[in-house]
């Protein structure tokens, strides 16, 4: 096998992870974005490159030889952060845990090392690659040497060989420390010549070809500046050259043979990344050609039955259920097996011996034989199309991810698995295979890979227990988010009614008002073309029309929404286009997409909530998106007629909270001003627009209380000077002075958010009342777009975070008040902050009395929380 010689610039690469990465540290407090971003790169290397021979160089000291020629060399140059400093020795003996050499040489830095030894390799006919984020390594690319740099922090590079490098910068290697001699480096303080960019170096050396041989040719050098400068700052230049050349000849006390690589070992590394918290990479050691390669042959066996008949005796009373499906969508989706696990035995179930089996029946609605699962909804959905309604659910694997961390963007149970250490089970692609390719294998297979799944849910639970009650999430996920999962269940089981027949008849309505706007813009536009090309729209409004020029795309004149927003009071024409863009949104999404979605049997729509996804613990809907239903225009608000109770003589009853994010903001910032205001009935809207424009009540306009309710909300949501100014449509600076008057009316809400943002600093997470977490790992980055988001965010989250837990306790303890009443009403829907409910009409005086009272009394602020209501015929109605 031909030799490979890999050779990575250690310094380069951590400080581009440090700076690329948000600051991390695990849970000992030490810092670890660097070695963490380090060691994805180093992944990435190993299996890319498959080196022979290895070494990452590091830089020995402050300083080199290279300072005898020029004491300012480097000097520049700020001083590396502590957070960064501690980090260095992490990834050393993160290399050692690797089995990878690592070297510095004392006077020399890190390029000078690789210099040499890429010379060495060269002379010895190995194919060598360097990886650095640094150009001047750019030197070394020959017909051997590739020279990978770091693009976008690290996470790309961009392979340079002497083919690239000429098309790309017009030059060759040797040319490099001459570009450099004449522009200078201002990283590493090298002065080169004043006023010589690296366009007009370029320039100079494929006329010249060499510093030295332009100084030979300088009277022929055009442009009076630029020759001043050359002749005045010829001992720089040379200086300059001296400086950026790479030593290939340093003094190295290695050679090749020592550089020999032949993988690591899996253990040793796997402990390193459990010290370091690095769960989501302990997924990824062992997939490289190393001595630590896992296949699923390595994992180790597992016992199981295949079931054909299922009796009492197979339970124990504390089982893990597992029940399998390939497809998201439960509601449709076959079930391929069910996989049961306890301490002493496990078992994989036919669907099908399952559904038949009375034992089984007896097993899962039995409330007393207590169930470990993944997805209580899903499992509840799931089983309930089957006819069997499983209670006794006690712990929930996904509920309990998502709590546990809520930015992790893969709750399913290999995932979990792996991050909690237990690498017992294969992911669900390496098994049924994807897109296409998606199929599911013989029994034996399915068999395994299902049982397995079940098994890691029995492991799990103690170690996720454990981990929710150290952070105080334990009581969140038993109080509030798994009787939610079967509330949320038995809604989705239940669907909501929609009439047909309605739906086409706004669909009919919707095509003709889209031909007649559609008429009306090509009258305008003085001809007809295809309304729905960017590409034939831009010439018509931006030439024809002769409108402003917002913005231009790589093909044209962008006609994005906002920009044709800017300029709707500039044409009659842009209104138009504006309306019909959204009534063939509706048309599209909503009428066609609902049309599709509904059962052709029940005529009813069964949406999917997400309840482990969003950060701040609200619930969103999906397939279909039944939260989404744009209510600004009347058109969109028509679509909700569609919407009916499933039985003769019920009615749609409708209950939403009012400002409840906004009475959340005042019981947090404890701000007496806000409690009073709401105590005493006052319109916040109006309260707010006396104190930031300083008139009495009667002299608030209409306009005024518009900003002062954008500002109300903007605060909620930490809304910049900028969002507030592009919401209302006033200048940046206007805006910055109602975000201040409002701060000065409030110094509660201004408390509030110092001292919140300074408790995130500190913590590195936020809490909900209820003690929902949401991690900000940005809140001390050095990017001030990401810092400031995360402030923004830590600001809002505790809010937010806080009305979803408030909507959601006010659901369980309404669905236990239907039941204590034994009313038939139920609930169908819930929209951010109202729940929709169905129930014969001689119900109405009893969820008159009882709703409202549920989701006004479900848990105690410092200010009242107000449900208003309405009913009828459809949801439209009860508005």
């Amino acid at each position: 096998m031909a030799n490979k010689l890999v050779l990575i610039d250690g310094n380069s690469i951590t400080y581009r992870a440090f700076f690329a990465l948000p600051l991390l540290n695990n849970d000992k407090g030490v810092y670890t974005n660097a070695v963490y971003g380090f060691t994805t790169m180093l992944l990435r290397i190993l299996e890319e490159q498959k080196p022979t021979h290895l070494l990452v160089a590091f830089d020995a000291g402050k300083t080199t030889f290279r300072h005898s020629t020029y004491k300012e060399y480097k000097g520049g140059r700020q001083k590396t952060p502590p957070e960064l400093s501690e980090q260095f020795p992490l990834v050393k003996e993160l290399l050692d845990a690797f089995h990878i050499r690592h070297y510095q040489l004392d006077q020399y830095e890190a390029d000078d090392i690789i210099g040499t030894l890429a010379q060495q390799g060269k002379k010895e006919d190995w194919e060598v690659a360097v990886i650095s984020g640094d150009k001047d390594m750019l030197q070394l690319v020959s017909d051997k040497v590739t020279v990978n740099v770091t693009k976008k922090g690290i996470s790309e590079v961009e392979a340079y060989t002497p083919a690239y490098l000429l098309d790309k910068m017009e030059i060759s290697p040797e040319q490099i420390i001459d570009l450099k001699a004449l522009m200078g480096d201002s990283s590493d303080n090298i002065p080169g010549v004043p006023g010589v960019g690296e366009k007009t170096a370029t320039k100079l050396l494929k006329q010249y070809e060499t510093l030295e041989n332009l100084y030979e040719h300088l009277d022929e050098v055009s442009g009076k500046k630029l020759l001043e400068n050359l002749t005045n700052h010829k001992n720089d230049a040379f200086m300059s050259k001296e400086l950026a050349t790479i030593n290939c000849d340093s003094p190295i006390e290695i050679t090749l043979n020592d550089l020999t690589y032949t993988g690591y070992a899996n253990q040793n590394v796997a402990a390193l990344f459990k010290e370091l918290g690095f769960q989501s990479l302990l997924t990824r050691i062992g997939s490289d050609d190393v001595e630590s390669e896992v296949s699923s042959q390595a994992l180790e066996d597992i016992s199981y039955t295949i079931v054909d008949h299922v009796t009492a005796d197979m339970f124990s009373g504390q089982e893990a259920l597992n029940i399998e499906m390939i497809s998201d969508s439960y509601h449709t989706a076959p079930i391929e097996g069910i996989g049961i696990v306890n301490q002493e035995n496990a078992y994989f179930i036919p669907t099908e011996v399952a559904a038949n089996s009375e034992a089984f029946r007896a097993w899962a609605e039995d409330e007393k034989q207590e169930k470990v699962v993944f997805d209580a909804k899903k499992s509840l959905v799931s089983l309930l199309n089957k006819g069997i309604h499983v209670k006794g659910m006690k712990f929930d694997v996904l509920l309990a991810s998502y709590l546990l961390d809520p930015s992790e963007n893969n709750h399913d149970i290999p995932a979990i698995g792996h991050r909690m250490g237990l690498q017992s089970v294969l992911y669900d692609e390496e098994v049924y295979g994807k897109g296409a390719k998606l199929k599911v294998p013989e029994q034996a297979i399915l068999a395994d890979h299902v049982v397995r799944k079940a098994k890691v849910l029995l492991d799990l639970q103690g170690k996720m227990a454990e981990l929710l009650r150290e952070n105080q999430l334990y009581e969140l996920l038993k109080e509030l988010e798994m009787p939610l999962a079967l509330i949320l269940g038995e809604m989705e089981h239940t669907g909501v009614r929609v009439d047909k027949s309605r739906l086409e008849d706004m669909g009919t309505d919707l095509k003709r008002r889209l031909d007649e706007i559609e008429t009306e813009i090509y009258e305008v536009a003085g001809e007809t073309f295809n309304l729905n090309s960017p590409k034939q729209l831009g010439p018509i409004l931006f030439e024809k029309l002769g409108l402003p020029v917002i913005k231009k795309t790589k093909t044209g004149y962008s006609t994005a929404a906002d920009v044709l927003e800017q300029l709707a009071n500039e044409h009659e024409i842009i209104p138009k286009i504006l309306l019909y863009r959204q009534l063939g949104k509706l048309q599209s999404t909503y009428i066609e997409g609902l049309l599709k979605v509904v059962d052709q049997q029940t005529s009813k729509i069964h949406t999917r909530y997400n309840q482990a996804l969003t950060q701040t613990g609200r619930l969103s809907s999906i397939d279909p998106n039944l939260q989404n239903i744009p209510i600004r225009l009347e058109e969109g608000r028509k679509i909700r007629q569609a919407f009916v109770p499933a039985e003769k003589d019920w009615i749609m009853f409708a209950a939403d909270y009012s400002q409840i994010e906004l009475r959340v903001l005042a019981h947090i910032a404890n701000d007496e001003k806000l409690i009073a205001a709401f105590n005493n009935g006052l319109d916040i809207h109006t309260q707010t627009a006396m104190d930031v424009f300083h008139v009495e009540a009667e002299e608030v306009t209409s306009n005024m209380r518009r900003q002062a309710k954008a500002v109300n909300f903007g605060i909620v949501y930490g809304i910049s000077d900028y969002g507030l100014s592009q919401n209302l449509g006033i200048t940046r600076k206007e805006a910055k002075k109602f975000i201040d008057r409002y701060l000065d009316s409030y110094p509660g809400v201004k408390a509030y958010m110092d001292d919140i943002v300074q408790e995130a600093k500190q913590l590195g997470y936020v809490t909900t009342l209820m003690n929902r977490r949401r991690y900000l790992p940005d809140i001390t980055s050095r990017n001030f777009n990401l810092r400031s988001f995360a402030e923004r965010t830590a600001m809002n989250t505790p809010i937010q975070g806080t009305a979803a837990d408030i909507i959601k306790k006010a659901m369980i303890d309404l669905y236990e008040k239907l039941k204590e009443e034994k009313l038939s009403a139920r609930m169908l829907l819930q929209v951010h902050d109202e729940l929709i409910i169905e129930a014969p009409k001689e119900e109405l005086d009893k969820l008159i009395e009882i709703v409202p009272a549920m989701m006004e009394n479900t848990v105690e602020l410092s200010v009242p929380l107000k449900a208003e209501y309405a009913y009828g015929d459809s949801w439209y109605d009860a508005k």
